[in-house]
């Protein structure tokens, strides 16, 4: 998706939906209402959910609709204030340091204000939100919240209230306009409540049939007709199982696409077979299908198909 010029916000809750449209996102009426009152309220939006559900994909179609830069924090176990804000580039503050001394130009004071300026400091994502322009803030992902440890979402939430860092030898860098916070997270820790609270919540959900049929249909509109619904209708019936883990719709997209790519009209239990390394991640779960189960569902959704129509 390409970043067009900055656009107005929607005005209203339909307007948000017809901009997620556009760009292919296939949305309810729910997520476009919190995602309208993020919007006016200027209120991080946190998203929680099932990997592959599209909480992700939020943020990047918002980023591209209103023509805004999107950045992300990946957060991850062990993440820090340097990695997550900001750190100084210690190699080429070194090298300043030595042209002065040759040079002679040795005094102390005008050494660290030469070294700890703006020229050596190394803006990472969440110092790189809080320089947007007015009327041009980015959109801000903190992806995958969830895998970072509670010091850390502690000091988010602090940036969270006052949209500021203070930098020891700079000082306090303040956002001239909030960047518009989308955070995500897969549920594998709870978030505090004091966090949560600054949000407007969302849960996103597996999709319904007819969802998921309209959003395969947009991402791989190659796709046979009768193929995507097969498609669909297996996967749908594959998340009533207690399997390790069920494939989101990102995994129903790469199974449309693999199929396209092999020709394939519908599916048949050879195909199903031969290909669920595409659907599903674990072992455990592949063999479980493989052992006739994959056969028995189907031809269970054929017969569905077959009578619904």
């Amino acid at each position: 998706m390409s970043v067009i010029a900055p656009r107005a916000l929607p005005a209203s809750i339909d307007e948000t939906l017809e901009m997620l449209g556009r760009a292919d996102y296939v949305a309810d009426r729910s997520l476009a209402t919190v995602l309208f009152l993020s919007l006016r309220m200027k209120r991080p939006l946190f998203l929680e959910g099932e990997a592959g559900v599209g909480k992700t994909e939020i943020a990047k179609v918002l980023a591209a609709s209103l023509g805004r830069r999107l950045i992300r924090l990946q957060c991850y176990e062990g993440l820090d204030v340097s990695s997550a804000v900001y750190e100084w580039n210690y190699a080429a503050q070194m090298i300043e340091i030595r042209m002065d001394e040759a040079t002679g130009a040795a005094d102390r004071d005008m050494m660290e204000r030469n070294v700890f300026s703006e020229k050596y400091l190394i803006r990472r994502p969440v110092l790189e939100a809080l320089g947007g322009a007015a009327g041009a803030a980015p959109v801000f992902l903190i992806d995958e919240l969830d895998r970072t440890d509670e010091a850390f979402e502690a000091f988010l939430l602090e940036i969270l209230s006052d949209y500021q860092v203070t930098v020891p030898e700079l000082g306090t860098i303040r956002a001239e306009e909030p960047p518009i916070v989308v955070i995500t997270t897969n549920r594998t820790r709870e978030i505090h409540d004091a966090l949560k609270r600054r949000c407007l919540y969302h849960w996103v959900d597996y999709p319904d049939a007819a969802r998921e049929l309209e959003i395969v249909a947009r991402k791989v509109p190659d796709a046979n007709r009768r193929l995507s619904r097969e498609i669909v209708h297996f996967v749908q019936r594959l998340r009533e199982m207690d399997l390790f883990k069920v494939p989101g719709v990102a995994e129903s997209i790469d199974w449309a696409s693999a199929l396209t790519e092999l020709d394939k009209i519908a599916l048949d239990p050879e195909t199903v077979s031969d290909t669920l390394g595409v659907l599903l991640k674990y072992q455990d779960d592949i063999a479980r299908l493989g052992e006739g189960e994959g056969a028995r569902i189907l031809k269970e959704v054929k017969a569905e198909l077959a009578e619904a129509e």
